[in-house]
């Protein structure tokens, strides 16, 4: 019931979209592998007109990309399975109408429906306001709502790869100047999603800056008997309301009108090549999504379960980050920044991988095992000091 409810209000919310056959960014590329399809366009009415919107078909997967919301993956669908989740906002949303700098700070989640957006850059935590109640820095900071220019797409017939660049520029005058160049990465027969971030400091000044992949995930693969799998070295609850959890906090419930947030704040343990990789999987174990990304740069990991009822936003998100989402003060304090100096850049990169059947599933999960070797991870009851202000 609810994979029908989510797919009919995804193909629902695509009728809206104008189709551009003549954009340059429509095409079909004929490869080794196979062929790659896409297709350019934009959506008309309501809060969403004027969002633009790249689909891209490998043959084994159909994403859709929003340059309007700073690169974000808006959903994604392989092997008849849809990735993503039914957000009560039912975007996507223009930019223009989400008040990020709302005085609360809570402005940002008037536009939060994507399986991936990117927080960031000059913060990427919860709000922070200056000792006058004056907005400093709102919750996730302004990257997912704003827009990408410079577009286009590169190919090799060969290899049967295909990316989507584009450039997001985050800067105010006096502050920070940052440009995410972004290349989302595909090969024609493959369901694989490769994210390939880097970062720049435009300005002539150090600056540092801060990034979170929020990967969110709903029914039908998230479900009573979900399972999240992680190759963990150290794991806290932010608060002790998810400290009264820890001991399932890798365990997902159905949908539960009421369920308030639950977050827990993570470092992972990676292979030779510093990668690490996080699963979830539905009750059966016979399907599921990968994401793997580097450790060198995105070294500390979210759980975000907000098992409410569906019509409220029954998800989960899987977290990349560079730092804890705290106030942003906090984590400068710990560490927790990426220091660029003028003209630096720094790379990122992730990888969406859906699982369509009980082999993958299992084959994963080895590998995450051996990631975690034998040593036994480290679970805090209560909040560690040190990653929770209040701690």
């Amino acid at each position: 019931m609810a994979k029908n409810r989510t797919a009919r209000s995804l193909d629902d919310r695509l009728k809206s979209v104008s189709w551009d056959a003549d954009s340059p960014l429509t095409m079909s590329v004929e490869t080794a592998l196979g062929t790659i399809e896409t297709r350019h366009g934009r959506f008309v009415g309501g809060r969403a007109d004027g969002v633009e919107i790249v689909q891209i078909d490998t043959g084994t997967v159909v994403v859709h990309i929003l340059p309007s919301r700073g690169m974000g993956i808006w959903s994604l669908e392989s092997g008849g399975l849809h990735y993503g989740w039914m957000s009560p906002v039912d975007g996507p949303v223009h930019p223009s109408l989400v008040p990020i700098h709302d005085p609360n700070g809570l402005g940002w989640l008037e536009g939060f429906d994507e399986l991936l957006v990117r927080c960031g850059l000059e913060s990427n935590g919860a709000p922070e306001h200056d000792a006058n109640g004056r907005l400093i820095y709102p919750l996730h900071g302004r990257i997912g709502n704003l827009p990408a220019d410079s577009l286009e797409i590169e190919f090799d017939e060969v290899s049967g790869r295909l990316e989507l660049i584009g450039q997001v520029k985050e800067s105010r005058l006096f502050f920070s100047n940052f440009r995410l160049t972004s290349r989302i990465r595909f090969h024609a027969g493959s369901p694989d999603v490769e994210i390939l971030d880097e970062v720049t400091n435009e300005s002539s000044t150090e600056k540092s800056m801060q990034l979170l992949y929020h990967i969110n995930v709903g029914a039908p693969l998230l479900e009573k008997g979900a399972k999240l799998h992680m190759a963990v070295d150290e794991i806290a609850p932010r608060d002790s309301h998810a400290a009264t959890e820890i001991d399932r906090w890798d365990a997902y419930d159905g949908p539960e009108s009421g369920y308030s947030e639950r977050v827990y704040f993570a470092r992972l343990r990676g292979n030779e090549m510093q990668q690490s990789t996080v699963m979830l999987t539905n009750q059966a174990a016979s399907q599921g999504l990968s994401v793997t990304f580097g450790l060198r740069n995105l070294d500390r990991f979210i759980i975000w379960k907000n098992t409410g009822d569906l019509a409220d936003g029954y998800v989960t998100g899987l977290e990349p980050a560079t730092n804890f989402p705290n106030a942003r003060s906090y984590e400068e304090s710990q560490g927790r920044v990426i220091s660029l100096r003028p003209d630096q850049t720094v790379s990122f990169r992730v990888a969406l991988q859906p699982l369509q059947n009980a082999a993958a599933v299992a084959e994963t999960a080895a590998k995450i095992e051996e990631i975690a070797g034998d040593e036994p991870a480290k679970i805090h009851d209560t909040p560690r000091p040190g990653w929770t202000p209040s701690a």
